[in-house]
């Protein structure tokens, strides 16, 4: 694999944000095996690669996949691309200026696709996350359910702007949702839409630890998927809470 730290200047978000590529790539024993087989190795794609875009939580960053779970290796078992970026701590929403919703949905994908082998295919994209990326996944993924192959949930805040004060939106209203919350960035909301407009959602997929303070909830979001037709996979984790072990196991 060939991981690439980026620095590029956002027209979303009007400033530099920082990003990592991991981009598939000859590897010693594929290298040896084409030698003996007279099939010189080369960096030009044979074709364009699938794509992971890869939400990192709370407190975390660009960096975090790659330094906290073998993600580069599985990815390089698969043929696939993953990218992963810095989205501080503004839950892949629109958060006061911060339009990390766009930046995701429409800028990011736009960069990548361009500067990168990358496929735009909706069959060969695909989002997941942790946590906070965890609810990234599943507002992206369930305002535009036709771009993405399948999406993955992992320990995933469901309900993330109730939250205390990382809610996006701001304040808390007298009817318990954020001021100026939009519905576009309500997962339950979303996922009712998906169905009542007769759209398909695509495959998902969602893990929890079984000490994790977050499935219950998860498991209530799972339950209402599942009884809205998607094509749904839950996997939990005896033991574990929310943490990296079990974020690399899944």
């Amino acid at each position: 694999m060939a991981k690439i730290n980026c620095n590029f200047i956002s027209y979303t978000l009007m400033r530099a944000v920082d990003i990592t590529v991991v981009v598939p790539s000859p590897t010693f024993p594929e290298s040896a095996a084409r030698a003996e087989a007279e099939d010189p190795c080369t960096h030009t794609p044979r074709e364009l690669y699938p794509v992971l875009y890869l939400l990192h939580g709370t407190g975390n960053n660009h960096a975090a996949w790659t330094a906290y779970t073998n993600v580069e290796m599985y990815a390089e078992e698969r043929n696939i691309a993953i990218v992963n970026i810095s989205a501080e701590n503004k839950a892949y929403v629109l958060d006061g200026e911060d339009d990390f919703f766009t930046f995701v949905a429409e800028e990011l994908p736009d960069f990548v696709t361009g500067m990168f082998p990358i496929s735009k295919r909706p069959e060969d994209t695909y989002i997941a996350g942790l946590s906070m990326g965890g609810y990234g996944t599943l507002v992206h993924g369930l305002n535009h359910p036709e771009r993405y192959a399948a999406m993955g949930a992992l320990s995933a805040s469901t309900k993330y702007w109730r939250r205390g004060d990382m809610r996006p939106g701001g304040v808390i209203g007298a009817d318990g949702t954020a001021a100026g919350f939009q519905p576009k960035f309500e997962p339950y909301d979303l996922a009712e839409k998906v169905a009542g407009e007769g759209r398909s959602f695509p495959k998902i997929y969602m893990a929890c630890g079984g000490q994790d303070p977050y499935m219950e909830r998860d498991l209530e979001f799972r339950d209402l998927l599942t009884s809205l037709g998607a094509d749904m996979t839950w996997d939990e984790i005896a033991g574990y809470g929310h943490e990296w072990r079990v974020w690399d196991i899944e």
